[in-house]
């Protein structure tokens, strides 16, 4: 295990802190509004998931902000006055220009650690799946990469990292834009869960309109199928995020597992955090596995 340099993260792998803190990847936090006050996405430590659907829901307004160059500064300072070198993972840059602020944050640490290396990678992934490549990353990090190899395995790998998204609740989409009010009356009316996922440069891309709960979780795991490494023999882990919707998400764990035999361990859930949840709202499922090269 190289202890040299330290891998870290921030809230947006929407893993827990718990499992954060077991794969030794510390992590810097996002901001968002709920009703006027401002939170820190902590990974629900301050706030309960289904209290802040419910209160989104109920029609407070809510609102995220990135991390920003300062905040950067002084989250990489504790550990390169250690003598650790830093690598960083960003939410990706089809969503947020929080890499932009984090390479601005870098150039300034380099003057004041001349010393000190400083890699910040764009993950173009998002919630779990950023967390999922974070987890390969640690893993890897533990099984002796340096430094520099790890951060070329991320480059090289990170359009491996498959993410596909459905929504039963189409609110917050088309508050957000992602769905005009015209498609989302008649989604509504008809029933329509739009599938998602997340292209090569890390944009959230519509795919399809799919009628009902019950065709759309089987039309994401036949993604999984599709585009899984090693097919039907996939021998790596999946990750699940969900906002307020564990048993839709619980369904589509169980039929990934009836599928996929050979996966690592059992399918693994998490909450969607509040940055991303934000934008989404309750009703979405997304799934994580590593596939073929993301291409489109």
């Amino acid at each position: 295990m190289d202890n040299t340099y330290v891998l870290c993260a921030s809230s947006t792998a929407d893993l827990t802190p718990e499992y954060l803190e077991r794969i030794r990847v510390p992590f810097v936090c996002f901001h968002y509004e709920l009703g006027g006050k401002a939170y820190s996405d902590d990974l629900w430590a301050s706030m309960d998931p289904h209290t802040f659907y419910q209160r989104m829901l109920a029609g407070e307004e809510s609102r995220t902000s990135q991390v920003n160059m300062t905040e950067y500064m002084e989250f990489w300072r504790a550990f390169l006055k250690n003598g650790k070198d830093v690598m960083h993972l960003t939410l990706s840059s089809g969503i947020s220009g929080t890499v932009n602020s984090a390479r601005a944050a870098a150039e300034e640490l380099r003057k004041e650690f001349p010393d000190r290396q400083i890699y910040v990678v764009d993950s173009l992934a998002a919630s779990s799946g950023f967390g999922l490549l974070i987890d390969k990353l640690a893993e890897l990090r533990d099984q002796g990469y340096s430094l520099k190899e790890l951060y070329r395995y991320a480059e090289d790998h990170k359009l491996f990292l498959h993410h596909w998204f459905f929504s039963t609740d189409l609110t917050f989409y088309i508050r957000g834009g992602r769905v005009s009010k015209t498609a989302g009356f008649f989604g509504r009316m008809l029933n329509i869960c739009p599938l998602l996922n997340v292209d090569y440069q890390g944009r959230l891309i519509p795919r399809d309109k799919i009628r009902t709960k019950k065709k759309v979780i089987r039309e994401i795991v036949a993604r999984m199928e599709e585009h899984a490494q090693n097919g039907a023999r996939y021998n790596e882990k999946v990750f699940i995020s969900y906002s307020d919707c564990l048993e839709d998400a619980r369904a589509v764990a169980a039929l990934v597992e009836s599928r996929f035999p050979n996966m690592k361990g059992k399918v693994q859930l998490f909450p969607i955090g509040a940055t991303i949840g934000a934008h989404t709202g309750p009703g979405t499922v997304a799934l994580f596995f590593w596939g073929d090269l993301r291409n489109n």
